[in-house]
């Protein structure tokens, strides 16, 4: 069975495990291929979008898992329509044409549509910054991801 393995290197730690793993590798032949790349969302972006619809839900008048629907289908999917060929094609084809609000319901669990999961940090950054605007809008009181030292969420993607 064929496994890909991805490996983020951000700084020169991470290129010193790297040549640790490879050198502790054993199955040959292997192939190991190096691309400038832009990393999947952050667990800290994650965790900053988990705080604000929680915060959300104690302020509103829908649940956690409601706002998170929301903003999914509001901001995440103009995101990836935009930016990401293969969802937009499928998106187009099988979802737009549907009622809105069984949008609304295929962006929540129990079916959850990957959205902000196939986002990179950079496209978080985008859908944590228009929820936020939204939410704020609203006259909600958020979290501001400084004073938990989440602001980093952007940093990877200012260069």
């Amino acid at each position: 069975m064929k496994k890909t393995i991805t490996r983020s290197v951000r700084n020169k730690a991470d290129i010193s495990s790297l040549c640790s793993y490879l050198g502790n590798l054993t199955e040959f032949p292997l192939t190991v291929r190096i691309e400038k790349g832009v990393e999947k969302r952050s667990s800290q972006q994650n965790r900053l979008q988990r705080l604000w619809v929680n915060e959300a839900e104690d302020q509103g008048d829908m649940s956690a898992e409601e706002y998170r629907g929301y903003c999914k289908l509001h901001f995440g999917v103009p995101i990836l329509r935009n930016e990401d060929e293969e969802f937009r094609g499928i998106y187009d084809s099988v979802i737009r044409p549907l009622q809105y609000e069984q949008k609304l319901q295929l962006m929540m669990i129990p079916i959850d549509l990957p959205v902000t999961s196939r986002m990179n940090t950079k496209q978080k950054t985008k859908y944590l910054d228009q929820m936020y605007q939204h939410l704020k809008g609203l006259g909600f009181i958020l979290t501001d991801p400084k004073t938990l030292g989440l602001d980093q969420y952007k940093e990877a993607n200012n260069g």
